[in-house]
């Protein structure tokens, strides 16, 4: 999938039957379903499910948690970023 493929996917009541977990998560954080894309990455033991961990706990305003699944993924607090723009990068660097 390219990436506007997957953003335009962001209009469709369903996520895509074909994205990676990572995507799936990512999808549901952007459709307003930030429960269903935490149990996501939560049943997930790699870095890059820490690193959205880390982005979702920070969206959620729980930044002590962000920084610890930050460590987690080996990645650091992105102090200058908006979510908006931590969101992009992570889906770009999944897709």
């Amino acid at each position: 999938m390219q990436y506007q493929e997957f953003i335009d996917s962001l209009d469709q009541d369903v996520c895509p039957d074909d994205l990676a977990p990572c995507l799936q998560a990512l999808w549901y954080d952007a459709t307003g379903n930030w429960d269903m894309a935490h149990e996501i990455v939560q049943q997930m033991d790699d870095a890059m499910a820490a690193r959205i961990h880390a982005y979702l706990h920070r969206k959620e305003g729980d930044d002590w948690n962000s920084h610890y699944w930050h460590r987690r993924a080996g990645s650091v607090f992105p102090e200058h970023m908006t979510l908006e723009q931590e969101w992009d990068a992570l889906v770009r660097q999944l897709i």
